[in-house]
């Protein structure tokens, strides 16, 4: 009897932990299958947009590196029609910069301190131009559409500056007396109305201050290009892609 119920034992053991060690497998094999929320199907989305993005930049970039160049490839073949264009490009980019001289239609304005004997004494200096109303021309010159503007022969970048000196303003680091000439090439009509419409800042110099402004309508005015330099110290080109 003994003998007969030892065998059993030893099969039932061994069945116990053949069951145990099929049932680690198994649980191995199983994938953990995180739940489903829509803030995780949002996330998704946004990735799948992001990675859309890129590839859109990606092909925008190479269109524009194929075309760079085919133009590099043409001026290496000494295609003329190329070389031409790039000229082309490069002195409207002076224009633009407002290194070369331009002409046109526009305005020529007289500014001249007050110098009648009552407005000698005034309180503030209201009987003299400062740099500030020359500044305030030229905004409003520029709100207008003016395309080019010179002072006394200087002309007015976005770099250039324009500050008191005693009597004198300086333009560009030189200095320039009265009275104060301002060329502005553009619409006519248009830059004569900012000069002389009522409510205008030329308009309150003229007429509260009594300061001396007159304007000329020219078909053709002669602007000269920005000859001085300008050093970039702080600021410099950025790289693609940031």
């Amino acid at each position: 009897m003994n003998k007969t119920k030892k065998p059993n034992l030893i099969i039932l053991i061994f069945s116990l932990l053949l069951g145990i060690f099929m049932a680690g497998q198994l649980k191995q094999n199983i994938p953990i299958l995180a739940p489903v929320t829509l803030r995780s199907i949002q996330t998704s989305k946004n990735e799948i947009n992001s990675v859309k993005e890129e590839i859109e930049d990606l092909k925008s970039l190479t269109f524009k590196r194929n075309e760079q160049l085919k133009i590099l490839e043409s001026i290496a073949s000494g295609d003329e029609n190329i070389i031409n264009i790039l000229n082309e490009e490069l002195k409207n980019s002076k224009i633009a910069a407002g290194f070369e001289k331009v002409e046109g239609p526009g305005i020529i304005i007289k500014m001249e301190d007050n110098l009648s004997e009552g407005a000698f004494g005034q309180e503030y200096d209201l009987d003299l131009i400062h740099d500030i109303d020359v500044l305030r021309i030229i905004n409003d010159l520029r709100g207008a559409g003016a395309e080019a503007i010179d002072i006394n022969g200087q002309r007015v970048l976005a770099i250039s500056e324009i500050k008191c000196g005693g009597p004198i303003i300086r333009v560009n680091g030189r200095s320039v007396g009265a009275p104060f000439y301002i060329s502005a090439i553009g619409d006519p009509k248009l830059l004569n109305a900012a000069i002389n419409a009522p409510n205008t800042y030329a308009y309150a110099l003229r007429t509260i201050d009594q300061l001396n402004i007159e304007t000329t309508v020219k078909d053709r005015i002669v602007i000269p290009g920005y000859n001085g330099r300008f050093n970039y110290l702080y600021s410099k080109p950025s790289k693609e892609g940031d």
